[in-house]
Formats: C-alpha cells, sequence, structure tokens
C-alpha cells in the first residue's frame, strides 16, 4: 500500500447528551488509502454508525479532525461539506431508499439530474451503470416491481452516478439473505476492483467483514482493532 491517505482522522470525538454524556466516538484514530476495500464492524452501539456519519460528512464531531484528501471537512461550511458530499461520495443503505414513483433508470439518473447534467448525458451515464450492475433488461421496471436484491444493485449503480472517491455501504446486505447478499458483496468487491474507488463498509455481518481486505472494529467509541488480512495495522 502506498502512503497516500484519502481520510485521515485523528483524535476524534463525539459527545451526545445534555447533562448525561454519551462518548459515542471517543479519540478515534484512522488512515485509509485510495482504493481499500474495508469494513467497520461492533456491536449495536459500539460508534461504527457514527463514524459512518462523521466519514460521510453526515454530522459534525465534537472534537477532533478529518481531512479528506488533505482538507479538514470539520472546519466546513455547510455549503461546502454539502458540494464535497456530492461529489466526493456514494451511499449505499441497508434500505436502499429508491423513490417508487420512478424507475430503475430514473432513480439511477437523479442525483446527475440534480447536479445539472444534461438529461441525455445523465442517461447513458445511468444506462452503462445499471448494465454493469447486470440490470440492463430492468431500467423501465419500479422498485416495486423489483427484488430486494435488484433494488440494491439499483442503489448501488446510483451511489456510483457521480463517479465517487468514497463510496460508503451502511449495512449494504442487512437487509437480504444469504445467496443476495453474497451476490451483492461480490459486485461490490468488483466495482472496487474495476474502478480503484475506495469501499467503506460498514456491517454487523461477521462473515462479510472478513471476506474485506481490513477490519476495524469499535467498541465502545474507540478502535480496538485494525487489521489488514488479519496482520495488525497498528498497535491499539
Amino acid at each position: 500500500m502506498s502512503d497516500e491517505k484519502i481520510i485521515e482522522i485523528r483524535n476524534l470525538t463525539r459527545v451526545y447528551g445534555d447533562g448525561v454524556e454519551i462518548r459515542a466516538l471517543d479519540g478515534v484514530d484512522i488512515d485509509i488509502e485510495p482504493g481499500e476495500f474495508l469494513a467497520i464492524v461492533g456491536p449495536s452501539g459500539s460508534g461504527k454508525s457514527t463514524l459512518l456519519h462523521q466519514i460521510g460528512i453526515l454530522d459534525t464531531p465534537t472534537s477532533g479532525t478529518i481531512l479528506l484528501k488533505g482538507v479538514d471537512i470539520t472546519k466546513m461550511s455547510d455549503r461546502e461539506r454539502s458540494k464535497t458530499r456530492n461529489r466526493e461520495l456514494g451511499f449505499i443503505f441497508q434500505y436502499h431508499h429508491l423513490l417508487p414513483d420512478f424507475n430503475a433508470l430514473e432513480n439511477v439518473m437523479m442525483p446527475l439530474l440534480i447536479k445539472g447534467v444534461k438529461r441525455s448525458e445523465a442517461k447513458k451515464i445511468a444506462l452503462d451503470l445499471l448494465e454493469e450492475v447486470g440490470l440492463s433488461d430492468r431500467i423501465h421496471h419500479r422498485t416495486t416491481q423489483l427484488s430486494g436484491g435488484e433494488n440494491q444493485r439499483v442503489a448501488i449503480a446510483r451511489a456510483l452516478v457521480n463517479n465517487p472517491s468514497i463510496v460508503i455501504g451502511d449495512e449494504p446486505t442487512g437487509n437480504l439473505d444469504s445467496k443476495k447478499s453474497d451476490s451483492i458483496y461480490e459486485l461490490l468487491r468488483r466495482l472496487n476492483r474495476e474502478h480503484n474507488q475506495t469501499f467503506i463498509l460498514v456491517t454487523h455481518d461477521e462473515q462479510m467483514a472478513a471476506k474485506t481486505d481490513r477490519v476495524i472494529r469499535i467498541v465502545d467509541g474507540k478502535v480496538v482493532e485494525d487489521s489488514r488480512d488479519g496482520v495488525p495495522v497498528r498497535e491499539i
């Protein structure tokens, strides 16, 4: 791996509560390199989703820094955060959050249209991605006409449509059976290799996490394990 970092997190803390303090993140330090395929794991309430929200620029930490390509996103204005999120990040959620009144093609096109891309260009990009995720024959189907696995493939295409540097998956296979889960995992893995995009998967699925290149384990808001192919990345 190179010495280049796409994300550098230092002493990150997120505290909730008024009176009774809950430290969801407690001094987290993590470096992530371009093109990594990693899992963030931990029990319910461990802080893994809170960490995802910080990396995804969906929340602001209580203290600490997050550098994205060398720029501290914690010091950005709301407008800068929104622009950076739309430009650099793609999101895949457990529940795909597709728009039910639109078909697969329209759902994938939507982020580009919001961005101001011409409809003809947005359509071409969306069609190419839907073909890449194996849904070229389902582009005119709405979410109610697609299976859970197919809807998640649409969501993956939508996450990739702006060509983000980082793709964040929040329990991306958590709502699927084991066969569909394996299929989605293999798709994410292939896309990671072919596009050299950084994939960060937050999951409670230990079997899925074991298939990734790197596992970051969080307990009580602290990183207790950081290993790559079973070998510690650093001393905890």
